[in-house]
């Protein structure tokens, strides 16, 4: 299998973004190469990381290293809560390339608004200059509720490209997505099997039997075809090519309200409105 079976939404700025991609959150430093160098080989082309995951180095390592070209790589990192504000972010933005080894990164996300501080609008602005600067190519945000977003929209130049929310069955996220879709911003779920806690539901395996696939697999193709970008998380190879594996069968209309049944606003993370 190879990473043509992957396929690539557009961003509102004319790039576009692969749907599936390894998530390397809680992911050793000591570990990551190997784990990219894993999901590479199956056909991964999209790398999501953080300065929170405290991995960028090996990362880079993996990326740099790679059997592929850097311009068919997608790598992706965020600035995290402590370095809100436009210098801030523009060094931690620095020292976060300098850990990289990079020239650019494609997608650099606000990590979470925290809204207490008041600072995001102002790391926008930031964001903003880097992609200008070519930097960061695409620019977006991360854990933003539509209240966080409409101030982005009013006093930002450039609409993110981006929205990163925790998104899975129990927490389908109706509303950040709809409002996404209405001003052009491609919603990407993290935690996309909810850390694993929706498997074993029996409405998930009884579609897995229906179709000869894992409950995983039923999930992450419930995320594609809503048209969310997904970025499962594993160490673990056959698991990462069994999470790659969820482009050559669909669900059907009765699987996704089943599916859509499963809601229950439940969370795995914190509430992005209460910090």
């Amino acid at each position: 299998m190879t990473s043509d079976r992957v396929p690539s939404l557009e961003l509102n700025d004319g790039r576009t973004i692969p749907q599936l991609g390894l998530g390397v959150y809680k992911v050793p430093e000591s570990e990551v190469e190997s784990v990219i160098r894993s999901a590479l080989e199956v056909g991964y082309r999209h790398i999501d990381t953080a300065t929170l995951y405290r991995n960028e180095r090996g990362v880079g390592r993996a990326v740099r290293d790679a059997p592929v070209a850097r311009e068919d790589l997608f790598v992706t990192t965020k600035v995290w809560n402590d370095d809100h504000g436009y210098d801030r972010t523009l060094r931690a933005f620095d020292e976060s390339m300098a850990r990289l080894g990079l020239d650019y990164v494609d997608l650099y996300l606000i990590h979470w608004p925290v809204p207490s501080r008041d600072l995001y609008v102002d790391t926008w602005r930031a964001l903003e200059r880097l992609r200008a600067d070519g930097r960061a190519r695409s620019i977006g945000v991360s854990n933003f509720s539509p209240q966080h977003l409409e101030r982005v929209l009013a006093e930002g130049e450039v609409p993110p490209a981006v929205n990163q929310v925790e998104l899975h069955p129990w927490l389908p996220q109706d509303e950040v997505r709809a409002f996404d879709q209405a001003h052009g911003i491609v919603t990407e779920a993290w935690s996309p099997l909810a850390r694993g806690r929706v498997l074993g539901n029996p409405v998930l395996d009884r579609i897995a039997e229906k179709h000869g696939r894992t409950a995983a697999q039923v999930v992450l193709r419930w995320h594609v075809q809503q048209g969310t970008v997904v970025i499962p998380k594993s160490v673990t190879p056959a698991r990462i090519r069994e999470n790659f594996e969820v482009f050559d069968f669909e669900l059907d209309a009765d699987d996704m309200s089943a599916i859509a049944r499963l809601s229950t606003g439940e969370r795995t993370g914190r509430n992005p409105d209460l910090d």
